[in-house]
């Protein structure tokens, strides 16, 4: 990739579609759980274009044309589908789902209720995205790079 060529689904607004279940998660405890479920169809299919498009680009690459192409994609492949997994899905949504349940117990514990009990764990859920998103990234890369990667070069 050159410098001034933008990677669809790291550099764009579309990034934003991996992180759709935590919004999921963060509304959870106010909307019906198909909603939750659908929020994960839309950041699962983010991930497998993803994964699909670093598979397509590494395949095409001219260097690596002929024998290497095939396994350099599957490489690709599974790095990109782990990463994004990892790092878009399973922790992040889980991270979000205990801090929205624990903060329901919290409000509940102490017979919060109306609307403040039932929207706070989802305003608190939504607040922590932004500050989840990073940590959990570069730890995910740390993972990857003392495991899969590690073993694939």
């Amino acid at each position: 990739m050159s410098i001034t060529e933008k990677d669809l689904y790291r550099d764009t607004p579309v990034r934003y579609l991996g992180y759709a279940n935590e919004i999921g998660e963060a509304f959870r405890p106010v909307i019906r759980k198909v909603f939750v479920h659908a929020s994960y169809v839309v950041a699962v299919g983010y991930v497998l274009a993803d994964t699909a498009d670093k598979s397509r680009k590494q395949y095409a690459k001219p260097e690596i044309l002929g024998g290497g192409a095939r396994g350099a994609a599957m490489i690709a492949s599974g790095d990109t589908l782990l990463w994004q997994m990892f790092a878009s899905v399973i922790i992040p949504g889980f991270t979000i789902n205990r801090i929205c349940w624990l903060s329901k117990k919290v409000l509940s514990m102490n017979k919060v209720k109306g609307p403040l009990g039932k929207w706070a764990p989802t305003a608190l859920g939504l607040l922590a995205i932004p500050f989840i998103i990073h940590p959990i990234d570069h730890g995910v890369d740390l993972v990857m790079d003392q495991t899969y990667r590690k073993y694939v070069k």
